[in-house]
């Protein structure tokens, strides 16, 4: 896949997540006892900002091309990861695998630090 179609991509699933952390956000309020879709939620539209933040930043150049890529990919998969595991717990009682959701949120951290340095070390790489 190409670097202008790996951001096409992650351009369009960041639109899926943030329409996914209003949806959540709105059953959170109709819905006892669902505390984790409100996390959930929250993950997913501040992350949905943040990822287009990246890919925007990216094509403007000042972001590292690969490294911006990266921590982009990395902080899609994070808050899928996430999100997904509190929202499965919530609906079947059981999350996506063990430590599903500790696993995104440290690849969310990561992928914060790794956008630091794609800034830090602006060289664009197409």
């Amino acid at each position: 896949m190409t670097q202008a179609a790996l951001t096409r991509c992650l351009a369009a699933l960041a639109g899926v997540i943030g329409a996914s952390g209003v949806a959540l956000g709105a059953l959170a309020v109709h819905q006892p006892d669902a505390a984790r879709l409100g996390i959930a939620s929250s993950m997913l539209l501040f992350h949905a900002a943040a990822l287009l933040g990246l890919l925007a930043l990216r094509e403007a150049h000042v972001l590292h091309g690969r490294l911006g890529l990266v921590a982009a990919s990395g902080m899609a998969l994070g808050v899928l990861l996430f999100a997904g595991d509190l929202t499965l717990r919530q609906y079947a009682g059981h999350g996506l695998f063990p430590r599903a959701a500790p696993t995104g949120g440290t690849l969310l951290i990561a992928s914060w630090l790794l956008s630091a340095l794609a800034a830090a070390w602006p060289r664009y790489a197409p």
